[in-house]
């Protein structure tokens, strides 16, 4: 049974020489694909362990074709199982093991994932813990806290990305992750791909990971900003390149409705307001030709 891993790096040398220890390197092959890296993150790499397979991007190809590469690679080298993690991840012992096990008695889900801890490993990573509450999954905090008889795996609708159990099937059948997503969304999106194809997604609790991501500052970015519009842009994806769902007309809707508020702001002589509605419409016109094409391309089976 072979298992390859998978990491995307960028500028990861704060973490990837405590990822790489993590990793039982007799047991799993490790592939590095790195995104155009300024810091030493390909000399840590290389100090590491000379054997790590590296591909030293000239340019940065996002997270997801970062991983398609990757998945490529280990497919053709006859990878039975992926196992994709984030540079800033860190495996147990028995991680990968006991995924493993689980899938092999579960052949139906197409991802499985560990718990994701913080780094003091003091509780559970604060955004992985969301997609573990009531409203995805009505046993896990019950079944914990009341002392409950745990289930093998709690099923979920979304579970991120920085520590996938992705076997062969899932890939053959689903594909990889859509190019439309440079970074963040991705996973989103290859979820809701995942359950069209009539797979289930799951948590294993008693398999475990550390996300050391926990000191981090988000900051909301201010209206008219570059940033501001690329979030809209990734929304825009991820809600309307949803297979299950029949809403691609409502994205037709909204260049509707951009027009009609760039004619009020031009009544109002607000010209800010003016030029931001243009850039709306400008950005949903791209993403309808992008979802078009992506729909048609997704709900294909491989």
């Amino acid at each position: 049974m072979k298992v390859s891993i998978i990491i995307v790096t960028y500028n990861g040398e704060r973490w990837i020489e405590k990822c790489l220890r993590s990793i039982n390197t007799d047991n799993y092959d490790v592939i590095v694909i790195d995104n155009n890296s300024t810091d030493n993150t390909i000399k840590l790499i290389k100090q590491f362990n000379p054997t790590i397979k590296i591909f030293a991007e000239k340019k940065n190809l996002g997270f997801g074709q970062g991983n398609n590469k990757g998945i490529s690679y280990a497919l053709k080298n006859g990878a039975d199982y992926i196992f994709l993690l984030n540079q800033d991840a860190y495996l147990f012992e028995d991680t990968i093991k006991l995924l493993l096990e689980a899938h092999r008695k579960n052949l139906n889900y197409g991802i499985l994932s560990p718990l994701h801890l913080n780094a003091k490993k003091t509780r559970l990573d604060e955004n992985f813990s969301n997609y573990l509450s009531t409203r995805f999954n009505k046993n896990f905090y019950s079944d914990f806290i009341l002392n409950n008889k745990k289930c093998e795996i709690y099923d979920v609708p979304f579970v991120n990305a920085a520590g996938w159990l992705l076997p062969r099937e899932t890939l053959i059948k689903v594909g990889g992750f859509d190019p439309i997503f440079f970074h963040y969304g991705e996973d989103n999106n290859y979820c809701q791909r995942l359950t069209y194809h009539k797979f289930k997604i799951g948590i294993v609790p008693d398999a475990k990971m550390i996300h050391d991501r926990e000191n981090r500052t988000y900051k909301v970015p201010e209206k008219y900003s570059a940033k501001s519009y690329e979030i809209f842009e990734r929304k825009l994806k991820v809600k309307f390149a949803d297979p299950n769902l029949n809403n691609y007309t409502d994205l037709k809707s909204k260049v509707r409705f951009y027009k009609k508020a760039m004619v009020k702001s031009a009544l109002k002589l607000d010209f800010s307001e003016v030029i931001h509605s243009k850039k709306m419409i400008s950005i949903t016109k791209k993403v309808l030709v992008e979802i078009d094409y992506s729909l048609e391309n997704n709900k294909k089976v491989y």
